[in-house]
This record gives C-alpha cells, structure tokens and sequence, in this order.
C-alpha cells in the first residue's frame, strides 16, 4: 500500500490526515510552522483560525449547513473539534479559537498512523514514488513551494487580498450603549451590538473613507507567470500597535517586481474601507445592515449597526463582524473607537490584511482533486480554489478520501454532483478558468430542480429544502460505496 504525505497543517491538511488515516493509510503530515511563520499566522498551532472564528450558518436547509451535515455524514473529525469546542454565535457555528485547535492537534496526536513532521517543503514531486501527495498549505504558501508549484505545472497563480477582523476586550466594551440580539430573532441573543444614529453613521463613514491605509509590500503584489521569485520583506507587515497588539512578520512568498499595482479583492470578503468607497449606505446595507435588529429600547432597528461574536468560551473577547480590513494601526484605534460602545475599546487584535494565493483549478484539477498532469498530487483547502473554513474543511476530507482509495490501489470515485460536497468540487473544477474565482457553498453551486417541480412549487424554502433531502441521499449513497478498506 502505498503511503500519504500530506503537506499543510491548517484546515485542509489536518482533516485529511485523520481521513486517509482512518481509512488505514500511512500519513506524514508536515507543518513548516514554527520554522517559518507567515503574514497571518499568531501561532505553530494546527488548524489555526486566522479571520474569523464561525463555521457558518446551522440554519436547517441553508447551504453551508448541507455542506456540514454531509461534513459529519462522512464523520469529519475537524467537524467534531468544533461541535466540542463551539461558543453562542445565534444560529451559526462559531469555536473557541485555542480550544478547537487543541482538540484538533490531540485528534492528530492520538492517530498511530500520523507522522508528524516539523519542516519546509520547498518543492513537489515529479514523479511518484509509491507516495501520494496532498498539498494543503493554503492561500500563504511559501514561495519555495508555489515556485515548484507552478514549475510542476505550467500555469501561473491567481491572487486576491483577503483580510482579518479586529478583536476587541470584551471588559472594555460599553454595554450601556449596547444591546444582545440575534438578526430576526433567530437563534438565542449571542451578539452585541452597537447602534449608530445617522449622524455618527456620517461621521464614521466620513473617517473611514479618509483614513490612511497600510502601503502594500512587495510580498503582497500579485504575481505574474514571470515573476515568481522568494523574497523576505525586512519590514513588518503593519505599523505599530498603540495597544500592543503584535503584527505578524512576513515570510517568504510569491512576489513581484513591479513597483504599482491595484490590488483584487475577493468580494465575498471585502475592506471595509473599500465597501465604504463604492456608496455611503454601501455598508448599511452590508456588515452595519441593521435590519432584523431591534432595539429593546427603542423598539426600532437603528440607523447602521456594528455586531460583535463571542471569541472564546471564556466571552473575554468579541471580533468586529464583517469588519476586515487593511488600515494602519494608529488609525483603526482611532476609527474603531467612534462605533458606539467601543469609545473606550482595548483591541487585542488589529485588522490585518494578506494576499490570498490559489490555483487555477479548472485548468489543472480532476473532479477527485488530483493534478491532471500529475495524479499522484492532489491538492486540497484555500489553495485550491474553495473559499471559507468550513469549505475548506470540506476539501481536506475529500481530497483524504481521495488518496486512501488511491493508496489502496482504487481509483477514487468523485463525490457525487447533486450533494454540496461535489457541487463545490464540481464549480472549481468546470469553472471558466479565465474568469475563475474561489468560491462559497450557494445554493447557486447545486443543481437546480427541475423546470416543471420549479414551477409547481413556488417557495424558496421548499425548494431548497427538497434539494438538501436529495443532496444528503446522493451523499450516503456516496458514502457507502466509496469507503476504502481499513
């Protein structure tokens, strides 16, 4: 039987290693950190959370709540750290960041069969020696192992910028100025939030749109098909914290030698200064929406709204939701501090912004995630083209199915189109490759119901809730005929 190298301790690499080691197959799994950190990480942790700490939505018949439910079906053993290490987020999954990366590298340490190797890989193989390989380190790659990357296979790397939200103390919030509810009454009251009137709506975009963003590094240019090349930027990534907060220091990776550049964001995860930029409701109607949200003391929703999610267990921290974004310290201790409740806020943590590094995967991928050219590498997590933690999750499960069937000798069978699972697998794999960018799990990624069934039955919600039923029937279908022997 041949062995499994998985490179990769995040999301991705971690769920795969205890798949394939389930499944009876040998894995090294190898983590560069703390030999070499990146722009993101704080720690050597395995499965680190970096932005943000929610798995998404637990609303029945939602779509990430299919990807989930099919996620446990499968039993994801980075589903069950979080369902272990979860914190009140109203209707979504959110963890205990330490916790969920603690229960997530004693999965791993108690596994026989995981190896577990401190160490850079700086290139892939060319050519099989009885091993297979999952490359899952993620939208920071080293740019040792994106150069050998994209010499294996010929095709340059896509870019966009991707951001962090800020973490406040929670002692340090005014509640007098607050209240806890959950948008629409759904789920319990596991949010702050924090009500502007117009004026200090105005007051605050009138800051933001004005205030000073970091310079973009070399290390964050986005790269051309020519100018894949190391280099170690000598300065820090951020300017100094007035709070203390540590930024993160670069590390190698890919960069470019061109001097200006405009940088692409993924839309799904924009600046906040940048959403501010395109209107002055833009973020009324995005992460400050303030619909659903009644004040108790008021009876009304209020003009704008800022909501905090719980950090920790502990409820000693709460992170800015959708508040992501790429300004200088000085000037997000000042800006933060205008949302009503955070005038006297301590920031443990400081938005942050990192470029976000991907493959193109129509033109390089099978739907069982192996590299076209060279199906012993299989490649899985953010680098693969799928956005999000709990997508990512996702992709390391399959991509560890994928090579214990391949380590056993069978070629794998790819998840099946109608579940979540392989909708997803299946977009990043028949996108237009020149149009491509990373994706979410939507409903828009399963297959429609058919014309007549769409006309006859005209709620979304039963829509969707008859494609979920179908979805997790094809799913353990799947399941049962998929399973490589132990």
């Amino acid at each position: 039987m041949k062995k499994i190298h998985i490179i990769g301790g995040g999301l991705a690499g971690p769920e795969a290693a205890l798949q394939a080691a389930a499944l009876g197959c040998e894995v090294t799994l190898s983590e560069m950190r703390p030999l070499r950190s990146t722009e993101a990480h704080q720690t050597s942790d395995f499965a680190e959370l970096v932005c943000s700490n929610s798995l998404k939505s637990e609303s029945e018949n939602s779509a990430p709540w299919l990807l989930k439910q099919e996620m446990r079906r499968a039993n994801s053993f980075l589903l069950q750290a979080a369902d272990a290490s979860a914190v009140p987020a109203g209707h979504a999954l959110a963890v205990d960041r330490e916790i969920f990366s603690q229960r997530v590298a004693a999965l791993i340490e108690q596994q026989p069969r995981i190896t577990i190797r401190r160490e850079e890989i700086s290139t892939l193989p060319t050519q099989t020696d009885g091993t297979i390989t999952i490359l899952a380190s993620g939208p920071l790659t080293s740019s040792p192992l994106a150069q050998s990357l994209q010499q294996l296979t010929g095709a340059s790397h896509l870019a966009f910028y991707d951001s962090i939200s800020p973490i406040v103390d929670a002692s340090t919030i005014d509640m007098s100025r607050c209240y806890l509810a959950a948008r629409w009454d759904k789920g319990t009251a596991d949010y702050i939030n924090c009500p502007f009137t117009r004026e200090e709506y105005d007051a605050f975009i009138d800051a933001l749109t004005a205030a000073e963003k970091i310079e973009h590094k070399s290390w964050e240019q986005i790269p051309t098909s020519n100018a894949c090349h190391p280099e170690r930027s000598s300065e820090a990534t951020q300017s100094k914290d007035p709070d203390g907060a540590q930024p993160s220091t670069p590390a190698e990776n890919l960069s470019t030698t061109s001097s200006s550049f405009t940088p692409s964001y993924f839309e799904g995860c924009l600046p906040i200064e940048e959403t501010a930029r395109r209107g002055r409701d833009t973020l009324r109607f995005g992460p400050m929406k303030p619909a659903g949200l009644t004040d108790p003391r008021t009876g009304r929703w209020p003009y704008a709204c800022v909501q905090l999610r719980q950090e920790n267990l502990r409820a000693d921290s709460y992170n800015l939701v959708g508040f992501q974004n790429s300004l200088r310290f000085g000037e997000q201790a000042r800006i933060l501090r205008m949302i009503p409740g955070l005038e006297n806020a301590k920031f443990l943590r400081y938005g942050q912004i990192h470029r976000n590094t991907y493959i193109n995967a129509p033109s390089l991928l099978t739907e069982t995630l192996q590299l076209k050219q060279h199906p012993h590498i299989l490649i899985a997590g953010q680098l693969s083209g799928v956005e999000g933690y709990t997508e990512s999750i996702a992709s390391g499960l399959l991509a560890g199915r994928f090579a214990a069937a391949l380590a056993h000798g069978r070629q794998p069978e790819p998840a099946p189109r109608l579940s979540a699972n392989g909708s997803l697998t299946h977009y990043i794999t028949h996108a237009d490759a020149k149009r491509f960018q990373p994706a979410n799990i939507t409903f828009d990624l399963l297959l429609p119901l058919e014309e007549e069934l769409r006309k006859k039955i005209r709620d979304k919600k039963e829509r969707h809730r008859i494609q979920c039923e179908r979805a997790l029937a094809a799913w353990d279908a799947w399941l049962a005929k998929s399973l490589a022997p132990a």
